[in-house]
């Protein structure tokens, strides 16, 4: 794929570990004024998986929902009646909706349907929830992200629009990890490089690294690589 793909397009995963690491940047510039995406965006990140991970079973409570909108909206495009809606869904029923969606991934379809019946939860927000708890299997459906993915239709805030966008992402993970044997790049990495792109480009595109469309040169040769993942698979 050439340069109008964009960073989508670019096959060098040093390039792409380069944009990962503008992130918190592009983070900082997004942040403004506002004083609050720096902390909000440090605790999606940080502080929620490991939350997450450390439960019996998978879920998310009222008072972290309530913080992850905060996030997404202060993030993206503010809006204050989500806010409100989101902090009237009862406690039980956050955790009971949560944990019932991270259970039933890998089925993406059946785990945003499920987060679809707490307020104020779309898929885009479901996709927030699940990227936290499954970054592995996850994207969230940011719109700087999915404004960096080539040939998307028109932006939808349906379930169809995002599991065509998580469909790209995850094979943009795929053809990652064919050429690069030391890391493991996930949906997630992948959003968050995309959305670095896209408001580093805007913001500070001084910090953002040249891109490269040639096949890069892997320190195994392609088969090697493959058996190297094989060997790796099998010790687990």
């Amino acid at each position: 794929m050439g340069p109008s793909g964009g960073l989508y397009g670019c096959d060098d995963p040093q390039c792409w570990m380069a944009v990962l690491g503008c992130y918190k940047e592009a983070v900082r510039a997004k942040e403004g004024k506002s004083r609050k995406l720096v902390a909000l965006d440090a605790w999606y990140q940080e502080e929620l998986p490991v939350s997450i991970r450390e439960r019996k079973e998978k879920y998310l409570t009222r008072d972290e929902l309530v913080k992850l909108m905060e996030w997404k909206l202060v993030r993206g495009k503010f809006r204050p009646r989500l806010q409100h809606l989101v902090a009237t869904n009862p406690e039980e029923l956050v955790k009971q909706c949560t944990a019932a969606a991270f259970s039933l991934l890998p089925n993406v379809e059946a785990a945003i349907t499920e987060l679809s019946q707490l307020k104020a939860v779309g898929p885009a927000t479901a996709s927030a929830i699940l990227a936290a708890g499954a970054p592995e299997t996850i994207a969230f459906m940011a719109d700087e992200a999915v404004a960096a993915v080539p040939d998307l239709p028109v932006l939808q805030y349906t379930l169809k629009h995002y599991i065509l966008y998580l469909d790209k992402i995850r094979a943009c993970a795929k053809r990652l990890n064919q050429v690069d044997a030391s890391s493991e790049w996930t949906p997630h990495q992948i959003e968050m490089c995309l959305w670095t792109w896209t408001v580093a480009q805007k913001l500070c595109p001084t910090v953002l690294p040249p891109l490269s469309w040639k096949a890069p040169k892997a320190r195994e040769g392609a088969e090697d690589v493959r058996l190297s993942k094989k060997r790796k698979a099998s010790i687990h």
